[in-house]
């Protein structure tokens, strides 16, 4: 007598990838002179929260929902501002990277895309790398030829008492189609030099502040040292080859950090010429009346 035994075939599971993918949408479109938010939706742990509006510039705030990013997340916003839209977009606290249940880095891509005529402003608080996290985060922005922008970036490499985590960051910025700024930075354990003379040495903060407007075509700024005090920290504005300024800074601390932000956030709206409230219409050139009789009028 003769027995088969059929082997046993093992039986495949796919493993779903840890982490949370998770993807938040933005627009901002004009109706009625306003700026309304035609699509607001939030994803994971992004919850967008309409504010009050100031003036015609529309006003999200991200909230976040859960802890994050940890690792093996893929996070993702996208905001358009449509022709002649203004929008503002901040964050209701610091977002802590963490490092999480995996070993797997942390992604947090922001996609922003400005109209003719539009304006957006990304300010979010600050970002906080953990020790042991590990992040890797992108900005790719589209800008139209007469699109206004302000970006403003603030990372703390660590907590109080703690080394950094790794945080690698890609900010790449077109206008009218062609490439105006591409950057690449990497700091904490792995990144070669981030803690020597060349990058931050002794300081544990970091940040930039990038403006685009049309108005620097006409009037170009210079190059301008903003920090008084070397040991509070030190920051630089610099010309782009464009109409846009960058802002670099570094400090001990993200407090003297945020200082430096402010004080040059204020000096970038000036050199624009912005003697308006954000929201509000700026000033057109005169244009002529048909009416000899009548004086020209400026339209605003």
């Amino acid at each position: 007598m003769t027995s088969t035994t059929e082997q046993a075939v093992p039986t495949t599971h796919d493993t779903p990838a840890p982490g949370v993918r998770a993807t938040a949408r933005i627009t901002a479109a004009v109706s009625r002179g306003t700026t309304t938010l035609p699509v607001l939706d939030g994803d994971g742990p992004f919850e967008l929260r309409r504010l009050r509006s100031r003036g015609t510039e529309a006003r999200v705030c991200v909230v976040g929902a859960m802890s994050a990013p940890l690792g093996g997340d893929r996070l993702r916003i996208e905001a358009t501002a449509r022709q002649g839209a203004t929008l503002h977009i901040t964050s209701a606290a610091a977002t802590l990277a963490l490092r999480g249940p995996t070993t797997q880095h942390a992604s947090y891509d922001v996609h922003l895309t400005v109209a003719e005529d539009a304006e957006l402003r990304w300010l979010p608080k600050p970002l906080i790398c953990a020790a042991g996290s590990n992040l890797r985060q992108t900005w790719t922005i589209d800008l139209a030829p007469t699109a206004r922008f302000m970006l403003r970036e603030e990372q703390v490499l660590g907590r109080t008492g703690e080394p950094s985590g790794r945080v690698a960051t890609r900010l790449t910025v077109r206008r009218g189609g062609h490439v105006l700024l591409d950057q690449e930075a990497a700091y904490g354990p792995g990144a070669p030099g981030w803690d020597g003379p060349a990058v931050l040495a002794d300081h544990r903060a970091t940040g930039q502040i990038l403006i685009v407007d049309p108005a620097f075509e006409k009037k170009p700024p210079k190059v301008q040292l903003l920090s008084d005090t070397p040991r509070d920290g030190q920051a630089v504005l610099t010309p782009l080859v464009g109409p846009a300024v960058l802002v670099t800074a570094v400090a001990p601390d993200g407090l003297r950090l945020r200082h430096l932000l402010d004080t040059a956030q204020r000096a970038g709206r000036r050199l624009a010429g912005a003697d308006h409230e954000p929201g509000e219409r700026r000033p057109h050139a005169p244009r002529a009346s048909t009416d000899p009789k009548e004086p020209s009028q400026i339209l605003v």
